[in-house]
Protein backbone atom coordinates (compact mmCIF):
# COMPACT_ATOMS: atom_id res chain seq x y z
CA UNK A 1 0.00 0.00 0.00
CA UNK A 2 2.67 2.38 -1.01
CA UNK A 3 1.50 6.39 -0.20
CA UNK A 4 1.75 9.73 -1.67
CA UNK A 5 5.15 11.30 -1.49
CA UNK A 6 7.26 11.53 0.84
CA UNK A 7 5.54 9.68 3.86
CA UNK A 8 8.49 8.10 5.77
CA UNK A 9 10.69 10.33 7.69
CA UNK A 10 13.80 9.31 5.73
CA UNK A 11 13.68 11.84 2.97
CA UNK A 12 15.83 14.63 5.09
CA UNK A 13 17.92 12.80 7.63
CA UNK A 14 20.85 14.59 8.85
CA UNK A 15 23.72 13.16 10.22
CA UNK A 16 24.92 12.79 13.91
CA UNK A 17 26.24 11.08 16.57
CA UNK A 18 23.50 9.71 18.71
CA UNK A 19 22.69 5.76 17.97
CA UNK A 20 20.07 5.67 20.34
CA UNK A 21 16.51 4.66 19.97
CA UNK A 22 13.34 4.32 21.40
CA UNK A 23 11.84 0.50 21.70
CA UNK A 24 8.05 0.76 20.86
CA UNK A 25 7.85 -3.28 20.81
CA UNK A 26 8.51 -5.40 23.19
CA UNK A 27 9.22 -2.92 25.90
CA UNK A 28 8.70 0.84 25.68
CA UNK A 29 12.80 2.14 26.80
CA UNK A 30 15.58 3.45 24.55
CA UNK A 31 18.36 1.32 23.34
CA UNK A 32 21.23 1.85 21.70
CA UNK A 33 21.41 0.33 18.46
CA UNK A 34 23.98 -1.80 18.64
CA UNK A 35 23.12 -3.20 21.61
CA UNK A 36 19.19 -4.02 19.74
CA UNK A 37 21.53 -5.40 16.74
CA UNK A 38 22.75 -7.42 19.20
CA UNK A 39 19.98 -8.68 20.90
CA UNK A 40 17.52 -9.34 17.43
CA UNK A 41 20.25 -11.55 15.68
CA UNK A 42 21.33 -13.40 18.72
CA UNK A 43 19.99 -17.64 18.19
CA UNK A 44 16.56 -17.64 20.14
CA UNK A 45 15.98 -19.58 23.29
CA UNK A 46 14.37 -22.84 21.97
CA UNK A 47 16.01 -22.40 18.16
CA UNK A 48 16.31 -20.23 15.08
CA UNK A 49 12.74 -19.18 13.74
CA UNK A 50 11.59 -20.95 10.34
CA UNK A 51 9.44 -20.26 7.71
CA UNK A 52 5.56 -20.68 9.27
CA UNK A 53 7.24 -20.98 12.18
CA UNK A 54 4.14 -21.81 15.20
CA UNK A 55 5.45 -19.50 17.42
CA UNK A 56 4.69 -16.72 15.66
CA UNK A 57 1.62 -17.78 13.89
CA UNK A 58 0.05 -18.36 17.78
CA UNK A 59 1.18 -14.37 18.30
CA UNK A 60 -0.35 -13.58 15.61
CA UNK A 61 -3.57 -15.51 15.84
CA UNK A 62 -3.64 -13.62 19.12
CA UNK A 63 -3.58 -10.02 17.81
CA UNK A 64 -5.70 -11.10 14.90
CA UNK A 65 -8.47 -11.85 17.70
CA UNK A 66 -7.72 -8.54 19.69
CA UNK A 67 -7.81 -6.34 16.40
CA UNK A 68 -11.27 -8.09 15.71
CA UNK A 69 -12.99 -7.18 19.10
CA UNK A 70 -16.16 -5.20 18.41
CA UNK A 71 -15.12 -2.37 19.96
CA UNK A 72 -11.76 -2.08 18.50
CA UNK A 73 -13.71 -2.53 14.53
CA UNK A 74 -16.33 0.07 15.62
CA UNK A 75 -13.88 2.67 16.14
CA UNK A 76 -11.16 1.87 13.55
CA UNK A 77 -12.91 -0.40 10.71
CA UNK A 78 -9.69 -0.70 8.70
CA UNK A 79 -8.30 -2.84 12.14
CA UNK A 80 -10.63 -5.24 11.00
CA UNK A 81 -9.68 -5.86 7.71
CA UNK A 82 -5.65 -6.30 9.44
CA UNK A 83 -7.13 -8.85 12.03
CA UNK A 84 -9.07 -10.05 9.12
CA UNK A 85 -5.91 -10.55 7.20
CA UNK A 86 -3.98 -11.94 10.32
CA UNK A 87 -6.10 -14.76 10.98
CA UNK A 88 -4.83 -18.68 11.33
CA UNK A 89 -6.86 -19.88 8.28
CA UNK A 90 -5.74 -16.56 5.83
CA UNK A 91 -2.33 -17.36 7.27
CA UNK A 92 -2.02 -21.06 6.37
CA UNK A 93 -3.69 -19.86 2.71
CA UNK A 94 -0.38 -17.27 2.36
CA UNK A 95 1.97 -20.57 3.63
CA UNK A 96 0.46 -23.09 0.88
CA UNK A 97 0.72 -20.57 -1.76
CA UNK A 98 4.49 -21.00 -0.78
CA UNK A 99 4.72 -24.55 -1.49
CA UNK A 100 7.22 -25.15 -3.49
CA UNK A 101 5.63 -28.73 -4.64
CA UNK A 102 3.99 -26.83 -7.76
CA UNK A 103 7.28 -25.67 -8.82
CA UNK A 104 9.59 -28.69 -8.64
CA UNK A 105 11.49 -29.65 -11.92
CA UNK A 106 10.41 -33.16 -13.09
CA UNK A 107 13.76 -34.52 -12.01
CA UNK A 108 13.63 -36.22 -8.58
CA UNK A 109 17.12 -35.48 -8.07
CA UNK A 110 16.51 -31.60 -7.65
CA UNK A 111 15.08 -30.77 -4.31
CA UNK A 112 14.38 -26.92 -2.31
CA UNK A 113 14.42 -25.93 1.06
CA UNK A 114 12.72 -22.70 1.90
CA UNK A 115 14.91 -20.61 4.84
CA UNK A 116 13.90 -16.84 6.34
CA UNK A 117 16.33 -14.29 4.88
CA UNK A 118 17.77 -12.96 7.72
CA UNK A 119 17.11 -9.63 9.61
CA UNK A 120 14.66 -7.57 7.82
CA UNK A 121 14.70 -3.81 8.09
CA UNK A 122 11.15 -2.45 7.60
CA UNK A 123 11.17 1.63 6.63
CA UNK A 124 6.98 1.71 6.04
CA UNK A 125 5.19 5.06 5.44
CA UNK A 126 4.17 7.64 8.06
CA UNK A 127 0.06 8.02 6.61
CA UNK A 128 -1.12 5.00 6.24
CA UNK A 129 -0.96 3.20 9.67
CA UNK A 130 -1.27 -0.17 8.83
CA UNK A 131 0.78 -0.69 6.11
CA UNK A 132 3.90 -1.79 9.22
CA UNK A 133 1.90 -4.60 10.22
CA UNK A 134 1.03 -6.43 7.17
CA UNK A 135 4.82 -6.12 6.11
CA UNK A 136 6.12 -6.83 9.44
CA UNK A 137 3.71 -9.91 10.13
CA UNK A 138 4.45 -11.53 6.78
CA UNK A 139 8.36 -11.38 7.54
CA UNK A 140 7.67 -12.41 10.87
CA UNK A 141 5.38 -15.32 9.05
CA UNK A 142 8.61 -16.23 6.91
CA UNK A 143 10.77 -16.99 10.03
CA UNK A 144 13.15 -13.93 9.38
CA UNK A 145 13.97 -11.13 12.66
CA UNK A 146 12.91 -7.50 11.72
CA UNK A 147 13.28 -4.27 12.66
CA UNK A 148 10.07 -1.86 12.10
CA UNK A 149 11.13 1.79 12.51
CA UNK A 150 7.76 3.37 12.90
CA UNK A 151 7.17 7.23 12.17
CA UNK A 152 6.93 9.99 14.69
CA UNK A 153 3.67 11.06 12.72
CA UNK A 154 1.85 7.93 12.93
CA UNK A 155 -2.32 8.51 13.99
CA UNK A 156 -4.19 7.13 16.99
CA UNK A 157 -5.09 3.77 15.24
CA UNK A 158 -0.81 2.93 15.79
CA UNK A 159 -1.10 3.65 19.11
CA UNK A 160 -4.10 1.13 19.34
CA UNK A 161 -1.98 -1.34 17.35
CA UNK A 162 0.85 -1.11 19.68
CA UNK A 163 -1.69 -1.62 22.65
CA UNK A 164 -2.88 -4.73 21.05
CA UNK A 165 1.07 -6.34 20.37
CA UNK A 166 1.90 -5.80 23.96
CA UNK A 167 -1.56 -7.49 25.02
CA UNK A 168 -0.59 -10.48 22.50
CA UNK A 169 2.52 -10.38 24.49
CA UNK A 170 1.53 -11.73 27.22
CA UNK A 171 1.00 -15.29 26.42
CA UNK A 172 3.93 -15.41 23.21
CA UNK A 173 7.21 -17.35 22.64
CA UNK A 174 10.01 -15.41 24.36
CA UNK A 175 11.74 -15.61 21.01
CA UNK A 176 8.74 -13.30 19.64
CA UNK A 177 10.36 -10.77 22.30
CA UNK A 178 13.67 -11.34 21.45
CA UNK A 179 13.13 -11.47 17.55
CA UNK A 180 10.26 -8.60 16.88
CA UNK A 181 11.40 -4.80 17.45
CA UNK A 182 9.30 -1.74 16.36
CA UNK A 183 11.10 1.46 17.21
CA UNK A 184 11.43 5.20 16.68
CA UNK A 185 14.40 7.40 16.23
CA UNK A 186 15.27 11.11 15.13
CA UNK A 187 16.34 11.55 12.15
CA UNK A 188 19.99 10.26 12.47
CA UNK A 189 22.14 9.08 9.59
CA UNK A 190 24.36 6.97 11.96
CA UNK A 191 21.33 4.88 13.53
CA UNK A 192 20.22 4.47 9.29
CA UNK A 193 23.30 3.37 8.23
CA UNK A 194 24.10 0.73 11.11
CA UNK A 195 20.71 -0.73 10.55
CA UNK A 196 21.27 -0.64 6.89
CA UNK A 197 24.43 -2.51 6.97
CA UNK A 198 23.36 -5.09 9.60
CA UNK A 199 20.14 -6.21 7.96
CA UNK A 200 19.52 -9.05 4.94
CA UNK A 201 16.59 -7.32 3.22
CA UNK A 202 15.49 -3.60 3.52
CA UNK A 203 12.02 -2.77 3.00
CA UNK A 204 11.16 0.57 2.03
CA UNK A 205 7.66 2.32 1.58
CA UNK A 206 7.25 5.70 0.38
CA UNK A 207 7.85 8.43 -2.01
CA UNK A 208 10.42 8.18 -4.52
CA UNK A 209 12.44 10.69 -2.64
CA UNK A 210 12.62 8.47 0.35
CA UNK A 211 13.69 5.81 -1.76
CA UNK A 212 15.80 7.19 -3.41
CA UNK A 213 16.70 8.90 0.62
CA UNK A 214 17.63 5.78 2.15
CA UNK A 215 19.08 4.13 -0.84
CA UNK A 216 21.97 6.35 0.17
CA UNK A 217 22.66 4.30 3.03
CA UNK A 218 24.64 1.37 1.82
CA UNK A 219 23.87 -2.09 2.63
CA UNK A 220 26.01 -4.97 2.78
CA UNK A 221 26.80 -6.65 -0.57
CA UNK A 222 24.47 -9.45 0.29
CA UNK A 223 21.45 -7.59 1.08
CA UNK A 224 18.96 -6.01 -1.27
CA UNK A 225 16.45 -3.55 -1.11
CA UNK A 226 12.35 -4.14 -1.73
CA UNK A 227 10.74 -0.70 -2.41
CA UNK A 228 7.70 0.47 -3.15
CA UNK A 229 7.56 3.85 -4.34
CA UNK A 230 4.88 6.51 -5.11
CA UNK A 231 2.35 4.92 -7.42
CA UNK A 232 -1.09 5.90 -8.45
CA UNK A 233 -4.32 3.93 -9.03
CA UNK A 234 -7.61 4.44 -10.78
CA UNK A 235 -11.12 2.79 -11.57
CA UNK A 236 -13.57 2.10 -14.23
CA UNK A 237 -17.05 1.48 -14.35
CA UNK A 238 -19.02 -0.31 -17.61
CA UNK A 239 -21.87 1.94 -18.49
CA UNK A 240 -23.36 -1.05 -19.99
CA UNK A 241 -22.71 -3.21 -16.62
CA UNK A 242 -23.81 -0.25 -14.58
CA UNK A 243 -27.43 -0.20 -16.36
CA UNK A 244 -27.93 -3.57 -16.43
CA UNK A 245 -27.23 -3.80 -12.63
CA UNK A 246 -29.74 -4.05 -9.86
CA UNK A 247 -30.17 -0.82 -7.36
CA UNK A 248 -28.55 -2.54 -4.52
CA UNK A 249 -25.45 -3.20 -6.45
CA UNK A 250 -25.51 0.13 -7.48
CA UNK A 251 -25.45 1.47 -4.18
CA UNK A 252 -23.16 -1.46 -2.85
CA UNK A 253 -20.81 -0.36 -5.24
CA UNK A 254 -20.73 3.05 -4.38
CA UNK A 255 -20.45 2.36 -0.73
CA UNK A 256 -17.33 0.13 -1.62
CA UNK A 257 -15.24 2.84 -3.49
CA UNK A 258 -16.07 5.25 -0.93
CA UNK A 259 -14.39 2.70 0.84
CA UNK A 260 -11.44 2.70 -1.08
CA UNK A 261 -11.19 6.17 -1.62
CA UNK A 262 -11.99 7.93 2.10
CA UNK A 263 -10.30 4.76 4.45
CA UNK A 264 -6.39 6.79 4.74
CA UNK A 265 -7.80 10.57 3.26
CA UNK A 266 -7.15 8.90 -0.47
CA UNK A 267 -3.83 9.24 0.25
CA UNK A 268 -2.89 5.15 -0.35
CA UNK A 269 -1.31 4.23 -3.26
CA UNK A 270 -4.15 2.20 -4.35
CA UNK A 271 -7.19 4.33 -3.78
CA UNK A 272 -8.66 5.86 -7.21
CA UNK A 273 -7.72 9.10 -8.25
CA UNK A 274 -9.36 9.00 -11.55
CA UNK A 275 -12.75 7.29 -13.17
CA UNK A 276 -12.75 6.27 -16.06
CA UNK A 277 -16.35 5.34 -17.66
CA UNK A 278 -16.56 3.36 -20.29
CA UNK A 279 -19.31 3.34 -22.73
CA UNK A 280 -21.10 5.83 -24.79
CA UNK A 281 -21.30 9.76 -23.67
CA UNK A 282 -24.94 9.62 -23.00
CA UNK A 283 -25.19 6.69 -21.41
CA UNK A 284 -21.89 7.87 -19.25
CA UNK A 285 -23.10 11.03 -18.29
CA UNK A 286 -26.18 9.56 -16.84
CA UNK A 287 -24.90 6.46 -15.05
CA UNK A 288 -22.37 9.15 -13.70
CA UNK A 289 -25.47 11.30 -11.90
CA UNK A 290 -26.64 8.39 -10.41
CA UNK A 291 -23.10 7.24 -9.22
CA UNK A 292 -22.38 10.71 -7.74
CA UNK A 293 -26.06 10.77 -6.19
CA UNK A 294 -25.19 7.72 -4.24
CA UNK A 295 -21.50 8.26 -3.70
CA UNK A 296 -23.00 11.47 -1.81
CA UNK A 297 -25.12 9.80 0.12
CA UNK A 298 -22.62 7.13 1.38
CA UNK A 299 -20.30 9.83 1.99
CA UNK A 300 -23.22 11.54 4.68
CA UNK A 301 -23.91 8.05 5.88
CA UNK A 302 -20.84 6.76 6.79
CA UNK A 303 -19.30 10.36 8.21
CA UNK A 304 -16.96 10.75 5.68
CA UNK A 305 -16.04 14.11 6.11
CA UNK A 306 -13.06 17.00 5.03
CA UNK A 307 -12.80 19.58 7.35
CA UNK A 308 -12.34 23.07 5.78
CA UNK A 309 -8.33 23.62 5.57
CA UNK A 310 -8.63 20.32 3.22
CA UNK A 311 -11.95 21.76 1.34
CA UNK A 312 -9.30 24.85 0.42
CA UNK A 313 -6.86 22.85 -0.82
CA UNK A 314 -9.36 20.53 -2.81
CA UNK A 315 -10.73 23.96 -3.99
CA UNK A 316 -6.76 24.81 -5.12
CA UNK A 317 -5.27 21.54 -6.87
CA UNK A 318 -9.06 21.32 -8.67
CA UNK A 319 -9.11 24.92 -10.64
CA UNK A 320 -5.24 24.84 -10.70
CA UNK A 321 -6.13 21.79 -13.22
CA UNK A 322 -8.55 24.00 -15.09
CA UNK A 323 -6.19 26.77 -15.23
CA UNK A 324 -3.67 24.65 -16.57
CA UNK A 325 -5.97 23.38 -19.43
CA UNK A 326 -6.35 19.64 -17.92
CA UNK A 327 -10.02 19.82 -16.44
CA UNK A 328 -12.85 21.66 -18.68
CA UNK A 329 -15.53 21.72 -15.76
CA UNK A 330 -15.45 21.06 -11.65
CA UNK A 331 -18.16 20.02 -9.65
CA UNK A 332 -18.02 20.19 -5.50
CA UNK A 333 -20.83 18.11 -3.90
CA UNK A 334 -20.04 19.86 -0.35
CA UNK A 335 -16.70 19.74 0.65
CA UNK A 336 -16.50 16.14 0.76
CA UNK A 337 -16.88 15.32 -3.02
CA UNK A 338 -15.25 17.35 -6.10
CA UNK A 339 -15.41 15.67 -9.30
CA UNK A 340 -12.94 16.88 -12.10
CA UNK A 341 -13.88 16.84 -16.06
CA UNK A 342 -10.66 15.70 -18.01
CA UNK A 343 -10.22 17.86 -20.84
CA UNK A 344 -8.64 14.71 -22.61
CA UNK A 345 -7.85 10.99 -21.11
CA UNK A 346 -4.80 12.09 -21.02
CA UNK A 347 -4.24 14.22 -18.76
CA UNK A 348 -5.39 12.23 -15.78
CA UNK A 349 -3.24 13.18 -12.32
CA UNK A 350 -1.21 10.71 -10.57
CA UNK A 351 -0.84 13.10 -7.90
CA UNK A 352 -3.08 13.51 -4.87
CA UNK A 353 -5.45 16.39 -5.22
CA UNK A 354 -6.96 16.45 -1.88
CA UNK A 355 -9.16 13.56 -0.14
CA UNK A 356 -12.44 13.04 -1.89
CA UNK A 357 -11.71 14.70 -5.49
CA UNK A 358 -11.70 12.40 -8.84
CA UNK A 359 -10.73 13.50 -11.88
CA UNK A 360 -13.55 11.77 -14.62
CA UNK A 361 -13.59 10.94 -18.21
CA UNK A 362 -15.38 8.59 -20.53
CA UNK A 363 -13.65 6.19 -23.31
CA UNK A 364 -14.85 3.70 -25.43
CA UNK A 365 -13.71 0.40 -24.31
CA UNK A 366 -11.04 -1.03 -21.92
CA UNK A 367 -8.45 -1.37 -25.05
CA UNK A 368 -8.99 2.85 -24.92
CA UNK A 369 -7.22 2.86 -21.50
CA UNK A 370 -4.09 0.40 -22.38
CA UNK A 371 -2.13 3.18 -23.68
CA UNK A 372 -2.61 5.80 -20.82
CA UNK A 373 -1.14 3.61 -18.82
CA UNK A 374 2.23 3.45 -17.30
CA UNK A 375 4.28 2.11 -14.70
CA UNK A 376 3.36 3.96 -12.16
CA UNK A 377 -0.28 2.98 -12.15
CA UNK A 378 -0.58 0.46 -9.10
CA UNK A 379 -4.56 -0.78 -9.27
CA UNK A 380 -7.36 -0.67 -11.33
CA UNK A 381 -10.90 -0.90 -9.34
CA UNK A 382 -13.23 -1.64 -11.75
CA UNK A 383 -17.56 -2.71 -11.47
CA UNK A 384 -19.68 -3.88 -14.30
CA UNK A 385 -17.05 -5.77 -16.70
CA UNK A 386 -17.11 -9.36 -17.01
CA UNK A 387 -14.14 -11.32 -16.00
CA UNK A 388 -12.87 -12.08 -19.28
CA UNK A 389 -13.04 -8.60 -20.93
CA UNK A 390 -10.76 -7.56 -17.57
CA UNK A 391 -8.51 -10.65 -18.19
CA UNK A 392 -8.17 -8.87 -21.91
CA UNK A 393 -7.31 -5.65 -20.92
CA UNK A 394 -4.61 -6.46 -17.95
CA UNK A 395 -3.40 -8.91 -20.76
CA UNK A 396 -3.02 -5.98 -23.39
CA UNK A 397 -1.86 -3.74 -20.63
CA UNK A 398 0.99 -6.69 -18.99
CA UNK A 399 4.24 -4.87 -18.95
CA UNK A 400 2.52 -1.12 -19.26
CA UNK A 401 1.51 -0.82 -15.89
CA UNK A 402 -1.62 -2.07 -13.23
CA UNK A 403 -0.42 -4.64 -10.86
CA UNK A 404 -3.82 -5.34 -9.43
CA UNK A 405 -7.13 -5.40 -10.49
CA UNK A 406 -9.75 -5.72 -8.07
CA UNK A 407 -13.49 -5.18 -7.60
CA UNK A 408 -14.69 -1.87 -5.76
CA UNK A 409 -14.51 -2.50 -2.24
CA UNK A 410 -11.27 -4.04 -2.43
CA UNK A 411 -8.72 -1.63 -3.30
CA UNK A 412 -7.41 -0.98 -0.07
CA UNK A 413 -7.03 -5.03 0.60
CA UNK A 414 -3.85 -6.20 1.04
CA UNK A 415 -2.22 -9.29 -0.19
CA UNK A 416 0.82 -11.19 0.27
CA UNK A 417 1.12 -10.09 -3.53
CA UNK A 418 1.98 -6.46 -3.39
CA UNK A 419 2.85 -4.07 -6.04
CA UNK A 420 3.70 -7.30 -8.45
CA UNK A 421 5.84 -9.10 -5.82
CA UNK A 422 5.20 -12.29 -4.32
CA UNK A 423 5.95 -11.31 -0.70
CA UNK A 424 6.85 -14.35 1.71
CA UNK A 425 9.36 -15.37 -1.46
CA UNK A 426 10.99 -12.15 -1.48
CA UNK A 427 11.47 -12.73 2.05
CA UNK A 428 12.75 -15.71 2.26
CA UNK A 429 15.46 -17.82 0.65
CA UNK A 430 16.09 -21.06 -1.02
CA UNK A 431 18.85 -23.73 -1.06
CA UNK A 432 18.53 -26.90 -3.45
CA UNK A 433 19.65 -30.17 -3.55
CA UNK A 434 20.71 -32.33 -6.28
CA UNK A 435 22.26 -35.78 -6.91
Amino acid sequence: MTTTPSTTDATTDATTDATTVRQHFPARESIDVHGLLSEVEAVPGGGALAVGDPRIQEFLGTLSRLLLKPEVMRSHPELGALGFFLRQSELSRVLDALDDSGDRRHDRRLDRLRFPRGLVFHIPPANVDTVFVYSWALSALAGNANIVRLSDRGGGVSEVILDALHAALGTAHPAVRQTQRLIGYERCDATTDALSAACDLRVIWGGDASVNAIRRHPLRPSARDLSFPDRSSLAAISVRGWQEAGRNERRNAADGFANDSYWFDQAACSSPRTLFWIGDEAGAAAAREEFEELLSEVIVARGFGVDPAMAVEKHVAAYGMAAEGDANAVRFRGNALATIDLTAPTGMPRRWLGTGTFACSVLGSLADLVPLICRKDQTLSAFGFPAGALRDFATAAGGRGIDRIVPFGSALTFAATWDGYDLMREFTRLTTLSS
